[in-house]
């Protein structure tokens, strides 16, 4: 399978071969349990303080002939905190208990309660494949909402080098995304809470930009409102099928793709790298 390269002029400047990962059957099921790893991870922990409703004695004897006992009296068996004391005679308040007020709550959030969903490294791989692969099919992109001509965008190397935000938005102009641009542009104000927790605004999710290595577009791209930008080695199901949606528009370097081939990434037998010390 074959992909055109982009110039950053628009114009088509040769072709590239598209490696084993574009190939992969597309598999919504396993890109749904990689997606939901992911968001299970960064769910913030939460829970009751553990000693909450049990800060006091409430320890009441019920056996015979026991000083400050409850046998006899006709009450319930209850623990209870004693509240006032005349000779022998007391004034108890039910304590501890779930049914009594200020007692502990019966089965409250555990705070230690582990929220991670496990995925095995195979299936994760083969969810990141199968979501590879959906980007280059131009019906799930389209359902996504994307307003595109055609599917996979491969662009020249020197795309990595724009340090500018404008020029960006002008290299994406020219390969024909103006509506896409517009459409993530729109934001609307979330209903809810959320507007005073951080997260006043809602917008839609534009295209994905994979780069070869760390460059100066990551930070020149960040800016633009829906893009995401992430180097190939990093890519994860999240990020290529947001919400477990797949067919995200993606804007491929061809350095990024030649790298993939090469170094086999999310495949059963990856060449490791050597890390430079």
């Amino acid at each position: 399978m074959k992909a055109e390269i982009f110039g950053l002029d628009g114009k088509r400047i040769g072709s590239i071969d598209l490696p084993s990962q574009f190939n992969e059957e597309y598999n919504p099921i396993i890109i749904k349990r990689a997606v939901h790893a992911i968001q299970s991870r960064k769910r913030q922990p939460y829970g009751a303080f553990q000693r909450a409703g049990k800060e006091y004695s409430a320890k009441l004897s019920r056996r015979r002939r026991n000083y400050k006992g409850a046998y006899g009296i006709g009450i319930s068996r209850v623990p209870r905190k004693t509240m006032w004391r005349r000779g022998r005679q007391f004034g108890w308040v039910g304590a501890w208990a779930p049914g009594t007020v200020g007692g502990r709550r019966a089965q409250p959030p555990k705070a230690f309660k582990e929220w991670d969903k496990k995925i095995n490294t195979r299936e994760r791989r083969k969810a990141i494949r199968s979501a590879i692969s959906a980007t280059l099919n131009k019906d799930l992109i389209l359902a996504r909402g994307h307003k595109v001509k055609e599917a996979s965008v491969v662009v020249e190397s020197k795309f990595e080098n724009i340090g500018k935000t404008k020029e960006v938005k002008a290299l994406l102009k020219n390969l024909g995304l103006n509506e896409e641009l517009s459409r993530t542009e729109d934001r609307n104000i979330r209903a809810g809470k959320g507007k005073s927790r951080g997260r006043k605004y809602q917008s839609k999710k534009g295209p994905l930009i994979v780069v070869s290595n760390r460059c100066e577009l990551q930070k020149a791209a960040q800016n633009i409102n829906g893009i995401d930008i992430a180097v190939v080695d990093s890519l994860n199901a999240e990020l290529l099928a947001p919400g477990a949606v797949a067919g995200r528009l993606t804007v491929w370097s061809d350095k990024a793709i030649e790298r993939l081939a090469k170094e086999n990434l999310f495949t059963d037998h990856p060449v490791k790298r050597e890390v430079k010390k």
